[in-house]
């Protein structure tokens, strides 16, 4: 089992920055990859960026340029570095951890940026 936990989302205006954590506990020697999803209201939950063990990293070609995902392995600690955040931006962000057999949900965090 892994266990994930979110932070850092908040009420920004557009333009603004955030940097959300995720910080994993358990058996997080089976993680393969941990990535950031989003979802808006009415909306299917989307990838925004995965990094794997190796740290390779993928990025929804919206937020390229905009947004940085890293880890510190010491930490158990995956970041989204959020910049020049917009309206469009504003949804619950997820982190999820790839297990192979099993992936793994945190519960998410807002982010919430104003015009």
């Amino acid at each position: 089992q892994v266990q994930l936990v979110e932070s850092g989302g908040g009420l920004v205006r557009a333009g603004g920055s955030l940097r959300l954590s995720c910080v994993a506990s358990g058996s997080t020697f089976s993680i393969k990859a941990i990535g950031w999803y989003r979802q808006a209201p009415g909306k299917p939950r989307d990838m925004v960026a995965v990094i794997s063990t190796g740290g390779s990293t993928n990025y929804a070609d919206s937020m390229k340029g905009r947004f940085t995902i890293s880890r510190d392995n010491a930490k158990n600690t995956v970041y989204l570095q959020m910049n020049s955040l917009k309206p469009e931006d504003t949804a619950v962000y997820y982190c999820n951890a790839d297990a192979g057999r099993f992936g793994y949900w945190g519960r998410g965090t807002q982010v919430t940026v104003s015009s």
